[in-house]
Parts: C-alpha cells; sequence; structure tokens
C-alpha cells in the first residue's frame, strides 16, 4: 500500500514521523524515550546436519535419510542414495521445498544448486522404480549462515545484533493520516515486539514482531535511534560532530515469517538528520499488491516503483540486505537491494526533505496489515547497521 505519499513535507513529517524517525524537534508530540542497552557481542551459530526418521523398507526400497549441511552462498551437491527396486529410479519431492536454490534431479536424486538462505529446511523425497515400487522419505536439510559475509555487506564500522538492543520505540499508524499513536492497543491497532526468541532463531536471541487489531491496513511500526540524542548505542554525538559525516549505510537482517498472506507490506527504513536536512530512505516490500520493492521520494512524497520483485520465504530465513549512500551534494541514493543472494543495482538519486531542528541516525522497520487487519508475526535477528 502507498499510503505515505503525502506526509513527508516540512510540519506534516511531525505527525507520521516525529516519534518513528526523528529525536528533537517534533511539533504535536515528543520523541519517544529510550533507554540505552548494552547489545553484548555479536553471536552467530551455524547450521549442522539433520538427521530425519529413518527410512523404511516396505515397498523394497530403502532411501537414505540424512544429507550432509550446506552453506548459503556456496556451491552444493549431494546424491541421496537408494538401495532395492529396480533401475533406473524416478526422483521427486511429494510435499515442501528444497532451499531456494537448489534443485533436485528427477532421474539422478542429486540435489545441487547454491542455497540463497539458511536454515532448516523439511521436505519428503519420492522415490519410484521401474518395476512400480515407489517409496517416500522424509528429509532435512541445514544450511548454515556463511562466517564471511557476503561481499554485498559494508566493511565500515557497524552496530550488530541490533534486534535484541534496547532503545526501540512502539507505534501504530492508521490512515488518512498515519500519525503515531501508543501505546498498544490504539486507535484500533496492536502491535507488540518479544525479544530473545530462541526460535525460531539464528543467534538464539531473535526478536518477535506482531500487528494486529481492528483497523484496516493498520501499520505497526518500530524505531531505534542509533547515533545522536537518546542514542541506544552509546554514541549519543553530544558535539554533533559525526552525523553529518556520514554518508554510506547498510541495513543487513534475516527475517522469518510464518504467515506472509497476511501481510500488506513490510518496511525497512534508513534515516539520517542534520543541518535542517532530512534523508529517509525508505525502502517497501509489497507483499500483497504486487510483490515488489518500493523506494520513498523524500522532495516529491511519495513511493515509486522500482520492479525489482519482494517475494520473501514463508517459514524460512530471508536475507535483506540494503546499501544506501548520501552525496557529497546532500543528495540521497538508493544503491542497491539483496534478498536471498540476488542484488538489483538501482543507483537512483533523490533530492533531501526538509527537517528542521532534527538530528541523527535511525533505522525503521515496519509491518503493514491487511484489509481484515490479521494479526502475523515477523522475526527479525542478526540485525547489522554499517555507517561510514
Amino acid at each position: 500500500m502507498l499510503k505515505r505519499t503525502v506526509l513527508v513535507q516540512s510540519a506534516t513529517l511531525a505527525g507520521l514521523l516525529c516519534g518513528s524517525l526523528l529525536f528533537n524537534g517534533c511539533s504535536g508530540g515528543s520523541a519517544p524515550g529510550a533507554t540505552p542497552a548494552a547489545s553484548g557481542s555479536p553471536t552467530s551459530t551455524s547450521g549442522s546436519s539433520s538427521t530425519s526418521p529413518t527410512g523404511n523398507s516396505t515397498t523394497g526400497l530403502t532411501i537414505s535419510s540424512t544429507l550432509p549441511a550446506a552453506t548459503e552462498a556456496s556451491s552444493y551437491s549431494t546424491t541421496v542414495k537408494v538401495t532395492g527396486g529396480k533401475a533406473p529410479y524416478a526422483f521427486s519431492v511429494a510435499s515442501g521445498e528444497l532451499p531456494q536454490g537448489l534443485g533436485l534431479g528427477s532421474t539422478t536424486g542429486t540435489i545441487s544448486g547454491t542455497p540463497t538462505n539458511n536454515g532448516n529446511f523439511s521436505f519428503t523425497l519420492s522415490v519410484a522404480d521401474s518395476g512400480g515400487l515407489s517409496q517416500q522419505q522424509p528429509l532435512q536439510l541445514a544450511v548454515a549462515n556463511p562466517t564471511v559475509a557476503p561481499a554485498a555487506a559494508s566493511s565500515g564500522p557497524s552496530f550488530s545484533n541490533i534486534q535484541r538492543a534496547g532503545g526501540w520505540g512502539q507505534f501504530g499508524q492508521k490512515g488518512p493520516n498515519y500519525v503515531d499513536c501508543s501505546p498498544s492497543p490504539c486507535n484500533g491497532i496492536s502491535f507488540s515486539m518479544k525479544q530473545g526468541v530462541s526460535s525460531p532463531s539464528m543467534s538464539g536471541q531473535a526478536t518477535e514482531f506482531n500487528v494486529g487489531g481492528t483497523a484496516p491496513f493498520a501499520d505497526g511500526l518500530w524505531n531505534n535511534h542509533l547515533i545522536g540524542p537518546a542514542s541506544s548505542q552509546g554514541m549519543a554525538d553530544d558535539n554533533q560532530s559525526i552525523v553529518p559525516g556520514l554518508h554510506d549505510f547498510t541495513y543487513d537482517v534475516y527475517f522469518y515469517g510464518d504467515n506472509f498472506g497476511a501481510s500488506q507490506a513490510l518496511e525497512f527504513d534508513i534515516n539520517q538528520f542534520f543541518g535542517g536536512m532530512g534523508f529517509i530512505w525508505g525502502h517497501e516490500c509489497r507483499i500483497v499488491s504486487g510483490g515488489e520493492w518500493d523506494v520513498w521520494d523524500n522532495q516529491n512524497g511519495y513511493w515509486k516503483h522500482t520492479g525489482v520483485p519482494c517475494h520473501p520465504n514463508n517459514n524460512a530465513w530471508n536475507h535483506l540486505i540494503l546499501k544506501v549512500q548520501r552525496t557529497s551534494d546532500n543528495h540521497l541514493v538508493y544503491q542497491s537491494i539483496t534478498l536471498n543472494g540476488q542484488t538489483s543495482n538501482l543507483n537512483w538519486t533523490f533530492g533531501h526533505g526538509s527537517a528542521p531542528g532534527w538530528y541523527g541516525v535511525t533505522i525503521n522497520y515496519q509491518m503493514d496489515g491487511n484489509q481484515k487487519q490479521d494479526s502475523y508475526n515477523v522475526y527479525l535477528d542478526n540485525l547489522t547497521f554499517s555507517y561510514q
């Protein structure tokens, strides 16, 4: 839904973005409080091979019940072993799905390719022999988180595991004005976040976000002040010397949804404010209406279609990397969007907005409800923000 099209110019910015993006200088409301908390050192996990229920041979066919682990973004190949029956064999996936990027050889039983996301994937393999016998075998394939950051990630300084940090503000929004409300429930919107979730999780400390309620097409919005007043990362920048010098940013996050069909859209934003200028790099994945990424035009106040597809996988971890830049003449550049290993280079340039009195660097995460405002959950993990 392209909802925030008239709300990013001067005075109207305050109503929509005061709580959600900005540190101070807000009219018609005050910025949310943020309690800094030590986020600890980054934690990463790697998958290990999993064993599914043992295969049986009631029809004369026996199928191997274990598969070696794979690693995201690395080439993978293994062949399912079959004994008994009469060759040649025919292989197919009876239920579930292989990890994205992998395929099954219908005559060889070879699972190969390059997985583009990590996690534990369950599916059932079916094998039929040339004599009319058939057998099914539940299997699991673990895809590990790579130990080396993808090439698309930034090499600058960064904040890691922000999803488990303090300082998160929570707000509800609904049309036609999309003014922040809090606490939940408010204006027919319910929203919540729960930190320290161990499953589903990659680090063991994911954060669960939920939106629901009774107001159709309403949103839940969460933001965190990273640099500047109320910084959750201990970088208050009291003399205002850091923020004006920053120009390249990367938003790197894994997200997991158990029912993306209930989501109108997901939004991931990077925001920078100094010298009366507002730089809002808004990225919206329109799940229901088009399966496409939109980006925010600061000066003209509307979402612009990119033509870049956005189809996150249900019940699996999706890896998103957003790279943006502020140019030396203070323009915003949307450099690239990488989802599950597929990079789309935009390099689109826009003018900045106006934000007198506001200062700092923040990030947003937002979930939009559908027409029925069905409740749904999305989990964030390994949320890293890089800057330079």
